[in-house]
């Protein structure tokens, strides 16, 4: 018996380029200013996946996910999902494309309205989208929601205002299943909350992405939370993906000097492996966005650096194993 046909990845991103307007400058403003926020990244996620995005403030990893989701254009590159490319679908095609995709955002503060009562901010998807035609004929949907994220059977009727952060962020959980999508991304989900309560809301999230098969986009800056929830783990900085691979091997086996930096500075809770432990910190800037340099993005401040690094940027290239770098001495 011959096996089907392999589905394509759930997300699949070629040369995705995202600059974003900064003004002109010059005499009577004739130089147009571009901030090089993504530049070239590709990689892909698997079905029920959790691709960990990981790099410094400022990299890219927002707007990586943003773009995904078709919330800021591209200049270049494709975006694919289930095979299909979204990556200049018009309004009528993205509508249907919304319910798949959705969005976890990092400040569980200032992503609820304080005037909606949860009910109506988690049967609002439902409503814009025609899955329900009023809050009332959402009630029940929503409580079933409300109930699976952890909150009480009396979270419907309240306001954001009488819920903690971590509480807050099982709503916008909640919120984001309300139209059972196929791919969440997780923008730097647990950041903004008590470390008491981050491996709460990770483990949460685990069990989800097991009960309706879901792929995960999971931005942040936290290597230890990101280890704990990813399956492949991409290393970014200043827009460009500097390393890929498999959980395990990228933290036991690290080629890229950034992620070297990155990994050396996640504390280990033990003191005295911690004091043995060496602290890898790169001196030098980061390049600028408006006018990023020639060749390797992390020239200025790689201990590495050699000639070619400064006018060829390297290529991600395979390693071996599923595991992804873009290195010239490596």
């Amino acid at each position: 018996m011959t096996a089907g046909p392999t589905p394509p990845p759930t997300i699949q991103v070629e040369e995705m380029t995202v600059h974003f307007d900064a003004g002109r400058a010059g005499f009577w403003g004739q130089k147009r200013l571009r901030i090089h926020a993504v530049d070239g990244v590709s990689f892909h996620i698997e079905k029920g996946e959790t691709l960990g995005l990981v790099g410094e403030s400022g990299s890219g990893k927002s707007t990586t996910g943003r773009a995904i989701l078709r919330r800021v254009p591209t200049v270049s590159g494709r975006i694919l999902f289930r095979g299909e490319d979204v990556t200049r679908a018009r309004d009528d095609a993205l509508r249907p494309l919304r319910r798949d995709m959705q969005l976890v955002f990092q400040d569980p503060y200032a992503s609820l309205n304080p005037r909606m009562r949860i009910v109506d901010i988690v049967a609002e998807p439902m409503i814009v989208h025609g899955t329900a035609k009023n809050t009332s004929e959402a009630a029940d949907r929503v409580a079933a929601l409300l109930e699976r994220v952890g909150l009480p059977p009396d979270a419907g009727r309240r306001y954001p205002h009488a819920f903690s952060g971590g509480q807050r962020q099982r709503v916008g959980i909640a919120r984001a299943l309300a139209l059972r999508p196929e791919f969440i991304v997780a923008d730097e989900p647990v950041s903004a909350l008590d470390v008491s309560i981050r491996a709460q809301i990770v483990n949460l999230m685990q069990d989800l992405q097991k009960e309706f098969s879901l792929t995960y986009l999971f931005i942040a800056h936290d290597l230890a939370v990101v280890r704990h929830i990813s399956h492949r783990i991409a290393i970014m900085y200043a827009g460009r993906i500097m390393e890929v691979a498999e959980r395990d091997a990228l933290y036991e086996s690290p080629i890229h000097p950034y992620t070297e930096a990155l990994l050396s500075a996640v504390p280990v809770p033990d003191p005295e492996v911690q004091k043995r432990r060496r602290r890898i910190v790169h001196t030098g800037e980061p390049p600028d966005p408006l006018s990023p340099p020639a060749g390797c993005r992390f020239q200025s401040r790689c201990p590495l650096v050699v000639d070619r690094c400064r006018s060829e940027e390297p290529p991600l290239a395979d390693r071996g194993g599923g595991h992804w770098a873009a290195c010239w001495e490596r």
